[in-house]
């Protein structure tokens, strides 16, 4: 017997049920049900994620760069929007990609699409199959596999990870990959290993959702595409320092 069981005998104090209720629920459908209760757990939701606005010098020219992600769905099918790309002397370059994105188990998901590069060179199509997630220790993941018109194939890894500080300076190292199977001489990228880039970013959260950041960042180009960029008269390797934002709505 509970204390205050005990409390209540000793007063001579005795259980009052409730009245009952005066208004008698009607019928309703479920629909209307979840209205009233604000319960519905399967409604679709969106997210604008700009994970790098930032500021570059590449050379002896200022870049500005763009790393974004958007998606709308429910909690196991999405529309994936995400692009990338910067803007040098007057010329810009990067890739697009529209995708469907599918929850396969609790930290990953399968997504496919097309993606589209563009530039100073000739434009190229792509469709895409890779996967997104969480892996051990919350390293965040992403991974694709292209096919392109004339046979051409590529590969992208990418992954960071955030290193709280305190609960508003957050660290953030973060490293891409990309291979490609086929030399593309007018785009000045080479078969096999292309790219590897690394960045050090240091963010200061002013709220969740906006946060301006320093850092470096790393870029080593290889192979066929080390060539094509000496001949261009750009270095193989570039070291900068960066200064951008992230935010997301």
């Amino acid at each position: 017997m509970s204390a205050c069981a005990i409390l209540l005998g000793l007063l001579g104090a005795q259980h009052v049920p409730p009245d009952p209720p005066a208004h008698v629920m009607e019928d309703m459908s479920t629909e209307r049900m979840i209205e009233l209760m604000q319960m519905e757990d399967d409604a679709p939701y969106g997210k604008l994620l700009l994970d790098q606005l930032e500021w570059r010098e590449v050379g002896d020219e200022d870049a500005q760069v763009w790393e974004l992600d958007a998606w709308y769905g429910g909690d196991y099918n999405k529309i994936w929007f995400e692009t990338e790309g910067d803007r040098i002397d007057g010329e810009t370059a990067g890739r697009v990609e529209l995708m469907w994105d599918r929850i396969i188990s609790r930290y990953w998901s399968l997504q496919t699409g097309v993606r589209h590069d563009f530039g100073p060179g000739p434009a190229r199509t792509w469709l895409d199959l890779g996967i997104q997630g969480v892996a051990p220790y919350f390293f965040e993941v992403d991974a694709a596999i292209y096919v392109g018109e004339q046979g051409r194939t590529a590969a992208r890894f990418s992954g960071e990870y955030d290193m709280l500080i305190t609960q508003q300076l957050i660290l953030q190292p973060e490293i891409e990959v990309r291979l490609y199977g086929t030399d593309d001489p007018e785009n000045g990228i080479g078969s096999g290993l292309s790219n590897v880039e690394v960045g050090l970013r240091l963010r200061y959260e002013i709220r969740r959702e906006i946060a301006p950041y320093v850092g470096l960042h790393w870029e080593r180009k290889f192979g066929r595409t080390a060539e094509f960029a000496r001949e261009d008269g750009i270095d193989a390797s570039e070291l900068a320092i960066v200064v951008g934002l992230h935010a997301w709505f």
